[in-house]
């Protein structure tokens, strides 16, 4: 009895252990080390990230964040801006100035480097047979002065110098600088003898500056989307709705916008609070299924201060999950309320890569689209250096339907159950990552931990019963 005593509270404690792994694992946003610790951990992504991730008495893993679930940044009215958030991981690279010493990208990852005024650099992607899209978001320097028609280009081109698919993007009108984003593409194309063949393939990125002498940072990312297993339609319906829809239920919900791509403000369909400085940028992103439309509109509240006109006192852009430029729109600004809205766009679609409108040709497939917002950093002048009430309006039309047949994992080109999550909670691109990393090595460790308390049991057991039956 005694033996049996002692083996039932050891096999107690180590069941005990187990329970407690089992809890850990279950954690939310935790790592190993913040859960062994007693769930009081507190962390913040460094060089590039401002969110915080908290947890509260009862280790509930809980993201801090402003009321609407946003994570929200405030900002000293006067103060410096926040700088553009980079990826943390993005690994710095320096292109080249010929395409036989261009450094090698990988899909699925994010660089950075620097292009000088009137630069071109190349980089180097190794196809096979997966269209390629290769992004770059430049991020010039805050209150620096640009003029019409500034900007960049990037295109992909084969070993021959043919190219296969470019964009370009630029101020425009709206001169004043913010983030830009535009793509370079190799689609596999079973009717084109161009760009088709395995192997080495460029992406050259170069500057179209007239005024401006800054650097610019670059944040270069290379994404893969399968090929289908069959072919499928390439005309697009000719009839398509296009009115815009009333403005969504429920009154406006406070969710502050990110500072970058990488820590865009998850949405999803309703009116969405934030305040915004001159001269700031806000990014916001919102999960667009096969099938579905989005209508987005901006609304600058009014102001008791001044009666002045702005020209293009606020942008709004949107990019595709590639970071493919698809529209943008601009709003002039006197003190009263002014709202812009983005033009009707066609439902989500892979046949809409094949129509040579910009806008059509970017709904091209389902995950996440990136909303930027940047407010003229002229309005400091006239109406203060003080934020300004943002409203979006963000509507989803459509049910979502099935994909169009991808042969192999359609990977960020696809809308999950966790990211119709994230969007509802309003958490960041930079806290999706961040929780799924660390998830990842709660669940390594957990796995390790209960095996071994698992194999520990089973010795106890074997023990216990031999000694029982002596």
């Amino acid at each position: 009895m005694k033996t049996q005593a002692g083996t039932g509270r050891r096999a107690g404690a180590l069941i005990a252990a187990a329970a407690a792994v089992a809890a850990v694992v279950a954690l939310p946003g935790q790592t190993a080390a913040a859960a062994v610790a007693g769930n009081a951990a507190a962390w913040s992504t460094a060089a590039g990230g401002a969110d915080a991730v908290t947890t509260g008495a009862g280790g509930a893993g809980a993201w801090s964040t402003a009321a609407g679930g946003a994570g929200a940044v405030t900002t000293a009215v006067g103060g410096a801006l926040p700088p553009y958030t980079f990826d943390s991981a993005a690994q710095r690279v320096q292109g080249a100035a010929s395409s036989s010493d261009a450094v090698e990208l990988r899909t699925g990852r994010t660089y950075r480097d620097t292009l000088k005024r009137n630069g071109k650099v190349y980089y180097r992607v190794d196809l096979d047979r997966q269209n390629a899209y290769v992004s770059v978001v430049a991020v010039p320097k805050a209150g620096g002065k640009v003029e019409y028609g500034d900007g960049f280009k990037v295109s992909m081109q084969d070993g021959s110098g043919t190219e296969c698919g470019y964009q370009q993007a630029n101020f425009s009108s709206s001169e004043f600088t913010r983030p830009l984003a535009a793509y370079a593409r190799r689609i596999v194309d079973a009717d084109s003898s161009t760009c088709q063949r395995a192997g080495a393939y460029y992406v050259l990125v170069e500057r179209e500056s007239k005024a401006s002498t800054d650097d610019w940072e670059l944040e270069i990312r290379y994404a893969s989307e399968p090929v289908l297993k069959k072919a499928g339609p390439t005309e697009l319906p000719e009839v398509w709705a296009s009115g815009t829809p009333g403005p969504p239920a429920g009154g406006p919900q406070p969710r502050q916008g990110g500072s970058g791509v990488h820590d865009a403000t998850s949405l999803t369909q309703g009116e969405w609070r934030s305040d915004i400085r001159p001269g700031q940028t806000l990014f916001y992103r919102v999960p667009v299924d096969w099938g579905q439309q989005l209508f987005a509109t901006a609304e600058l509240g009014s102001s008791a201060t001044g009666d002045e006109y702005i020209g293009h006192a606020l942008v709004l852009s949107l990019e595709n999950p590639a970071l493919g430029h698809v529209d943008e729109n601009t709003v002039s600004y006197s003190g009263k309320p002014a709202t812009l809205a983005l033009d009707a766009l066609r439902p989500v679609a892979h046949e809409n890569r094949s129509s040579y409108d910009e806008a059509t040709s970017g709904m091209r497939f389902a995950g996440w689209y990136y909303l930027s917002a940047t407010l003229n950093p002229a309005m400091a002048k006239e109406y203060g250096d003080k934020t300004v009430p943002l409203t979006l309006r963000v509507s989803l039309r459509g049910d979502a339907r099935p994909g169009p047949g991808y042969d192999g994992d359609p990977g960020q080109f696809s809308v999950t159950a966790e990211d119709k999550e994230a969007a509802e909670k309003g958490v960041s691109g930079a806290q999706a990552a961040s929780g799924s990393e660390s998830m990842r090595v709660v669940a390594a460790a957990g796995i390790g931990s209960g095996t071994v308390l698992l194999l520990g049991l089973g010795g106890w057991t074997l023990v216990a019963r031999r000694r029982a039956a002596a």
